[in-house]
């Protein structure tokens, strides 16, 4: 094996020992508690088919704008279950650091359905900021009927919310590369990658579980530096493919196969994977970004 430092990328020379089995085989996986959410909570959310939020509508917009403005594709964060556009990177920046502040209440679904125990989706046009809460609604019947009462509405809405949430919700899910008993990376270990430059395998007694997925390490060190910044090891799309995720889908792993991407890990399928994700490292990884949320929603519908 042979390392090149590249553009801040490694990349990793291989010789193969068997044929390629082709780019990018149909991946398997599990869906697992979402990150931040305990595994048998409930949520309830408005999503479109790809997991997104507000219709695509940036949330902070209407706070620092006081109107509703398309977010940018490009510029996303995942929070709660839910992706999440910006108009700017600005608008991001300032909902990764406060995302309860700028949500929007009752999942993103309609204010007065949810005063009057149902839910509803939202026209995002259709919104008021209220004891700093964003507050969407269907339609304008629905604005209409929530402020012949606005205040007692807003006090059986939230009476009703977590009741709605347990009726209608269900587990946040995210999609891993896991075998049958949890365990990531076919038991690779996820700071070796980092720390000595290659696949090492993981000591079954010293194992950590982390966001649903059970990482083994090579020694106690390994672990102790996992345990401190889980997030800067493991690998990006939830252990599967980067070139898959690049073009949209979802693919198994051969962990001997593997780069560092802008200090991620990104593993890839096969070498032929690799080859075509590397024609264009940097331009793959951030399609794979795009994708992996959609891709893993609607795996884990």
């Amino acid at each position: 094996m042979k390392h090149s430092l590249t553009s801040g990328i490694l990349l990793v020379l291989l010789v193969p020992l068997v044929a390629s089995l082709g780019a990018c085989a149909s991946g398997g996986g599990r869906c697992v508690g979402a990150p931040g959410t305990a595994a048998s909570a409930n949520v309830l959310l408005n999503l479109d088919k790809d997991g997104v939020a507000i219709d695509g509508y940036d949330p902070v917009a209407y706070f620092t704008d006081a109107k509703a403005v398309k977010g940018d594709s490009s510029i996303r964060t995942i929070w709660g279950g839910a992706v999440y556009y910006f108009a700017s990177a600005e608008h991001k920046a300032a909902f990764d650091a406060s995302p309860e502040k700028y949500a929007p209440q009752f999942g993103g679904y309609c204010a007065y359905a949810a005063s009057i125990d149902t839910i509803s989706p939202v026209d995002p046009n259709f919104w008021e900021i209220v004891d700093g809460r964003l507050l969407l609604q269907h339609n304008q019947r629905a604005w209409d009927e929530w402020h012949k009462q606005p205040r007692e509405n807003l006090v059986k809405a939230d009476r009703n919310w977590p009741g709605l949430v347990r009726r209608e919700g269900a587990p946040a899910r995210a999609l891993l590369n896991v075998d049958a008993a949890g365990l990531a990376i076919q038991g690779f270990d996820p700071v070796a990658y980092f720390t000595d430059g290659k696949p090492v395998k993981g000591d079954p007694a010293l194992t950590r579980t982390f966001q649903g997925a059970t990482f083994a390490f090579a020694d106690t060190d390994h672990k102790n530096l996992f345990e401190k910044d889980p997030g800067k090891y493991v690998p990006q799309f939830g252990g599967f493919c980067g070139y898959a995720a690049s073009i949209n889908k979802v693919s198994q792993v051969d962990p001997q196969i593997w780069q560092i991407v802008n200090g991620r890990l990104v593993l890839q399928h096969t070498p032929e994977a690799y080859r075509l994700f590397n024609q264009d490292p940097q331009g793959n990884y951030a399609k794979a970004v795009k994708n992996w949320p959609g891709l893993s929603h609607r795996r884990c519908e």
